[in-house]
């Protein structure tokens, strides 16, 4: 039986071997065009390129593993802020951090160059390899760019808090693992020096204690007067000996609180041992005793440098109620060279707010504390995300330059934790001013009586109103008028924000009256 000829083909169709068929054939490679644009693809989107181009294995880990990166962002950004905020107050940590964005951007690299050389055409002419080079190298440079920023931020992170808290020496401060122990409060001393040019040595014209609830956050803020007078210091402490009616530097006026920090180390200036900032240890022990409370820490922010951390935050905006002055001096009676304006959210740039903050003349300390407290919270609002990023290595720089502290690295965990638990604790204040306290012959029992009230009453979301007392107590006589209260069993406690809120009947009143003298008429 013969063998039935091969079917020929029709058509014109010419017929093919079957492993290089049309439908089993290779993948025919994109334009030069789409390649480009896959390549941008899989820039954003690591491992699309290769998932484009066949390489499935390797397309799927690529992509896995930046959907797991994408991942571990979103929730340090949310559940995991803590995690990322003690990263960012560890030096080895961060430097851990510069060395992962490092090897992310070489990666990232690897991919985006493998993806484009799968992808391209196999034979192309010079000026369209040329082409699609730069394309490429367009791309990798602009993915590179930010996570060589991102370093650089990290690396100016890492110098702002090796160079803040830098583990000196201290009189007062004993760095533990665990330096917040079983404490149920700590007690920071917030300075404010107020140093600079023309001025003779450092006058810590702030003294406020921040006391926390290491359980809660609650904190309570106690200000103390500039003008405060014999200091005491512990029994226990050399500095008793030398100061046993309390601080004295030969005048009144050289021995008001704000001069302790200057005037203290400079007559003894070895008696509390090896130290890197005495007049910082000096106040330490004398406020702790003064208000019955052992303080921990201390941070000093010398003002002398306040307008350019202002500055660098693109200016502050704070209510105004009075007319401030700018200069002028209390001492001599030199008046004024201006005064700030009355007015809601007034903008201010650097020097302006230095004088807002410093103005004194024709005031009392207690307006100057008060506005003091309002610009700190000021140049909080005022430190958003994108200024916080756009200026971060001039704010760090100028930070370090104003800040220091006895704070040691080893604690920056704790304080971390703390934080979390302030921001959402309510802040209280006691203003130790003349309607409390006598600055000129203080009562210290008075006003360690004081703070360990404050520090016991409960806060207001504790606080309920109670049904059975009389709205009205009863006199216990028909002749006996009621008794006044004493100072410590008026409640000294005030929300931090009322002294920033704007009052429109106040500054309306300062207007109608119009500006004060100023120098120049």
């Amino acid at each position: 039986m013969s063998a039935r000829p091969a079917a020929q083909p029709t058509d014109g169709a010419t017929s093919l071997p079957r492993s290089i068929s049309p439908r089993r054939g290779r993948r025919r490679a994109p334009s030069l065009g789409a390649a480009l644009g896959l390549t941008v693809l899989g820039a954003v989107v690591p491992g699309a390129a290769f998932l484009v181009a066949g390489r499935r294995v390797l397309g799927g880990v690529t992509l896995a593993a930046f959907l797991l990166l994408l991942a571990g962002g979103a929730w340090l950004a949310t559940g995991g802020r803590r995690t990322a905020v003690r990263t960012l107050v560890d030096t080895g940590s961060l430097m851990w951090v510069v060395v992962g964005l490092g090897v992310i951007a070489l990666l990232w690299v690897v991919v985006v160059v493998g993806g484009y050389r799968i992808l391209r055409p196999a034979r192309m002419s010079g000026g369209r390899a040329l082409v699609g080079g730069l394309v490429v190298a367009a791309v990798v440079v602009a993915g590179v760019a930010p996570a060589a920023y991102a370093g650089r931020l990290v690396l100016v992170q890492r110098d702002l808090i090796a160079g803040v808290f830098d583990d000196g020496e201290s009189a007062t401060v004993v760095d533990t693992p665990d330096p917040f122990g079983d404490q149920e409060r700590v007690n920071v001393l917030l300075l404010g020096g107020d140093g600079g040019e023309g001025r003779d040595g450092v006058r810590t014209d702030t003294v406020i204690v921040a006391s926390v609830s290491t359980d809660t956050g609650e904190t309570t803020l106690f200000s103390l007067p500039r003008n405060l007078e014999n200091l005491p210091f512990p029994a226990d402490s050399p500095l008793s000996e030398v100061y046993p009616d309390g601080f004295w530097a030969g005048t009144e006026s050289e021995s008001l609180l704000n001069a302790v920090y200057r005037n203290g180390p400079a007559e003894y200036p070895d008696i509390l041992g090896p130290t890197d900032d005495p007049g910082a240890d000096f106040l330490k022990l004398g406020v702790g005793e003064a208000l019955g409370l052992t303080i921990d820490y201390f941070v000093l922010v010398n003002l002398d440098g306040f307008s350019q951390l202002v500055d660098a935050l693109g200016g502050i905006t704070v209510n105004v109620n009075y007319w401030v002055p700018v200069g002028g001096d209390p001492g001599t009676g030199a008046l004024p060279d201006a005064y700030i304006r009355p007015g809601r959210d007034v903008e201010m740039d650097g020097p302006t707010a230095l004088a807002f903050a410093r103005g004194r003349f024709g005031l009392t300390d207690y307006d100057r504390m008060a506005r003091q407290r309002c610009t700190i919270n000021a140049i909080i609002d005022a430190g958003d995300p994108v200024t916080l990023l756009a200026q971060y290595q001039e704010l760090a720089a100028t930070t370090q330059d104003i800040v220091s502290t006895d704070i040691p690295q080893g604690a920056l965990d704790d304080f971390v934790d703390l934080a979390f638990l302030v921001k959402d604790a309510g802040v209280r204040s006691v203003v130790f001013d003349a309607n409390l306290i006598d600055p000129a012959y203080p009562d210290y029992d008075e006003i360690r009586q004081i703070v360990e009230d404050a520090l016991a009453a409960p806060t207001p979301a504790e606080q309920e109103p109670d049904t059975t007392a009389p709205s009205t107590p009863a006199p216990s006589s028909p002749t006996e008028e009621p008794a006044e209260p004493t100072q410590a069993e008026e409640n000294p406690l005030t929300d931090v924000g009322d002294a920033c809120a704007y009052d429109p009947e106040q500054a309306q009143e300062a207007l109608d009256q119009g500006q004060p003298p100023t120098r120049n008429g």
